[in-house]
């Protein structure tokens, strides 16, 4: 992602003179994700890869005067927040946040990975007065341990901690997943991060890096969702984001060689993630994702023209034209008059060898042998994918944004769909259109699936999206609400032959 105008982001935290961790490993990831990085420095530490040999604080005055010199010409889309050693750095941060309402994510820097205590105690008993300022808290295990006064030694407790922090004020908490390998629950293949807020709560997973280059991690992560939200992405989405940079930044990690042989180094994050390996998984619990049998749904070729109708007689009109791909969403029938619809339907669509999804009645599709079912991400909550995948139906998905997408990539659907392209008047989103480059993007970051279009894609459209390389164009009101609807068809399919 590249702006010309770069937000501006705070990074209110101590400097590392290793070059490790700290503002410095602040800096870079924000440069990463292109925002303007401005530095709050509330300590100057002296350490090493072995040692933090001294913790030197700033005052109150030298603290409140950078936020007095940042305020007017620099002033935060957000602010990361990260070592607060003392009463004076904290009261500095509070008299600013009081009044700012912007996010806040809070990396709450405790104790050294040395184990070295980075807070004195005086500061720990009034550091809760800034957990209701948090828009996002980020505490690793120990540090879980320590603000909520659990005992964290596996999945339930983790749950518990959080709930405990969301209760003291914290709107968002995600506990990172670097200390798991210690629970008891712990697995050999992934690392697991939870979040979890007033209104939901998920897992986070990614493969382990066999690296040792790890210096840094918690300042990267939280100041990567701190540039995402700066660039107005959701929460949620500013999570994935930050953990995808986190994955790339570990990849390319690097050791230091100096005097006293080889070091391990930091992490290097470098630009906006677009690899598929980056991408976490996220599901509703701890346990390593394990992904579905879905088969593909590319043993004819693409997908091609993809027309979503409302009932069976529009197969009777589109399949004879050379459509290969359509699907039967029916949001105004129920009981058998529905059942029929579908049975209807898939009988049609058998006798042209087609591929019909039904939307949403999965139960049904199974029923009646569908070719495949397509879900919305809010039908995720109660469909049966075992029962899905058993049946040997194929599973196509809808995604909006990096939360959906990463929530299907652990689910290994047979395609995924990717909207609004353009504004549609056909389904109420909140989603802002994504436009051609943004389906690209969707499109480049998870290659190996089929994607689908959809959105607002007509006759005058479709050239555009066919040069994105997509599977399959699926649209509702291009075909079905035309005045002549087979002509619209076979120009649509005579492009997409010829294309």
């Amino acid at each position: 992602m590249v702006a010309d105008h770069k937000p501006v982001v705070w990074t209110v935290a101590g400097s590392d003179t290793a070059g490790l961790a700290g503002q410095v490993a602040d800096v870079r990831a924000m440069e990463a994700l292109s925002v303007h990085p401005c530095m709050i420095t509330t300590a100057v530490t002296a350490q090493n890869n072995h040692h933090v040999i001294a913790v030197n604080p700033l005052t109150y005055e030298q603290i409140a005067v950078q936020f007095e010199a940042l305020k007017t010409d620099f002033f935060p889309a957000a602010i990361k927040v990260g070592l607060i050693p003392t009463q004076d750095a904290l009261q500095a941060l509070l008299d600013f946040v009081e009044s700012y309402s912007g996010s806040v994510v809070i990396d709450p820097v405790l104790i050294s990975s040395s184990g070295k205590p980075l807070v004195d105690a005086d500061t720990m008993v009034q550091y809760k007065g800034l957990l209701p300022h948090a828009s996002l808290l980020t505490p690793n295990i120990p540090e879980l341990s320590v603000l909520s006064g659990v005992e964290v030694k596996d999945e339930k407790t983790i749950v518990q901690a959080a709930e405990v922090l969301l209760d003291r004020g914290v709107k968002a908490v995600l506990v990172k997943g670097g200390h798991t390998e210690s629970l008891e629950t712990a697995t050999d293949d992934f690392l697991h991060d939870y979040f979890v807020t007033d209104q939901q709560s998920f897992w986070l997973h990614s493969k382990k890096q066999n690296t040792v280059n790890t210096r840094g991690t918690g300042c990267v992560l939280a100041s990567a969702m701190t540039a995402a939200l700066a660039h107005q992405n959701t929460l949620e989405d500013s999570v994935v984001i930050g953990k995808m940079l986190l994955n790339q930044g570990l990849r390319h990690g690097y050791s230091i060689t100096s005097q006293g042989g080889e070091q391990k180094g930091p992490l290097k994050p470098l630009t906006w993630p677009h690899e598929a390996r980056d991408v976490p998984l996220l599901t509703a619990d701890m346990s390593d994702p394990i992904p579905y049998d879905f088969p593909r749904c590319t043993e004819q070729g693409a997908l091609g023209l993809y027309p979503v109708v409302d009932r069976a007689d529009w197969l009777e009109r589109l399949l004879p034209l050379g459509v290969t791909t359509i699907q039967l969403r029916v949001k105004d029938l129920q009981g058998q008059a529905l059942e029929d619809e579908i049975k209807k339907a898939i009988q049609i669509a058998e006798n042209f060898q087609a591929r019909l999804f039904i939307n949403d009645y999965w139960s049904l599709a199974i029923q009646h042998g569908a070719y495949g079912v397509h879900l919305g991400q809010e039908d995720l909550e109660t469909a049966d994918l075992t029962a899905i995948a058993k049946a040997g139906l194929r599973l196509g998905l809808s995604t909006h944004c990096y939360y959906e997408v990463a929530r299907a990539h652990a689910i290994k659907p047979s395609y995924l769909a990717c909207g609004p392209v353009y504004h549609t008047d056909s389904k109420d989103m909140p989603w802002i259109p994504h436009g051609i480059d943004n389906l690209m993007k969707w499109k480049n970051l998870l290659p190996d699936y089929p994607w689908v279009a959809i959105g607002g894609i007509n006759l005058q459209r479709l050239p555009q999206v066919m040069n994105t390389g997509v599977s399959g164009i699926a649209m509702i009101s291009a075909i079905t609400h035309a005045d002549e609807p087979e002509e619209v068809t076979r120009t649509m399919l005579e492009l997409l032959k010829n294309g």
